[in-house]
């Protein structure tokens, strides 16, 4: 698999093989072992009963032309615009195979950080049934890692390094001690976003490995983003101050700028030799970027507004990206 080298201080850097980050956080052991949150002990029992081989499962024989319309070129930042009506049809050809790289390389990233993130969890949170869970999830993480660096690798044949706005949000969310940050930042958020993601993708994808794949991680993803309604619910109802509490709005508005920047795609621009700026400010001036990038959020705006965090300040902070239209769509726990 072909992975990209870029100059120093450009958009995308290339990562030495293994990347330590300090991190600190409480490992608890729990003595009580007896079942206490009913809830979380049946998402455990759903997600032993709906493990899966990708091995097995999923149709590798497939062959994929990375240069086919394998997602709509509508979906493609700069579809439409001046620069996309001057490219001739081999460049068009080699946009789709790094744009749907790029796409598939972050959430190939994305999915390492919630098998470090969920790790974590398993180690800190105070609640036995919880720690049972999480180890599913651990697993669950690893075969998302697995199966889209194999798609990556095999019918891709290439792959981006991680965007700088995922790896900043990622680094936050691992490096933070306190174990219901780790919830809202990947379970809540991270995942939230990546679950809204997928469904487009697998509406849309007229490539059928990809769209086997995903329908198998989408069922996975359902249940870490309810594992993070349920851990979190009663904690932020009764366990935090409003210090506290507001501590847990402003990162969750500014990992939602994070999330909703890591759209832009600078890198692809860059390695195509298109005019990087040109082509971000289209990302994210376009109307089919912005209501793509929204809809995205609608899977996470619920389940903020059901923890309790939806107050007028963290509103307005939804107001202003666009995305407060989504508070009364049903909550996907």
């Amino acid at each position: 698999m072909t992975a990209l080298q870029a100059p120093e201080g450009k958009n995308y850097v290339v990562r030495p093989p293994v990347e330590p980050l300090e991190t600190t956080f409480p490992l608890t052991y729990v003595w009580s072992y007896e079942t206490q949150k009913d809830d979380v002990r049946a998402l455990y029992e759903k997600a032993k009963r709906e493990q899966w081989n990708a091995t097995d499962q999923l149709s590798w024989h497939v062959e994929v032309d990375p240069e086919k319309e394998n997602m709509p070129d509508m979906m493609l930042p700069i579809y439409g615009s001046h620069i996309w009506n001057r490219l001739t049809q081999k460049e068009i050809l080699r946009l789709r195979h790094h744009g749907f790289a790029w796409i598939l390389s972050q959430f190939l990233h994305g999915e390492q950080g919630a098998l470090l993130a969920t790790a974590q969890i398993a180690l800190s949170v105070p609640s036995v049934d919880a720690k049972f869970y999480a180890s599913t999830q651990v697993m669950d993480e690893a075969r998302h890692v697995e199966v889209y660096e194999r798609y990556l690798r095999e019918k891709l044949e290439l792959h981006y390094p991680v965007n700088l706005h995922l790896k900043q949000l990622l680094d936050q969310i691992l490096s933070d001690a306190r174990w219901d940050m780790k919830y809202l930042g990947m379970q809540i958020l991270v995942e939230g976003l990546a679950l809204a993601a997928f469904k487009y993708i697998h509406t849309f994808a007229a490539e059928p490995l990809i769209k086997e794949l995903t329908h198998y991680i989408m069922r996975d993803e359902a249940r870490h983003v309810a594992f993070g309604v349920l851990s979190l619910r009663e904690f932020y109802a009764h366990g935090m101050s409003e210090k506290e509490r507001r501590e847990r709005q402003e990162f969750t508005y500014e990992a939602c700028l994070l999330m909703r920047d890591r759209f832009l795609a600078k890198e692809v621009w860059e390695n195509l030799g298109l005019p990087v700026e040109e082509c971000a400010e289209l990302a994210l001036r376009s109307p089919s970027m912005q209501e793509f990038r929204k809809l995205l959020f609608s899977r996470i705006v619920p389940n903020i507004k059901r923890l309790g965090l939806l107050d007028s300040w963290l509103a307005e902070k939804f107001e202003q990206l666009g995305i407060l239209r989504f508070q009364n769509e049903p909550a996907d726990a």
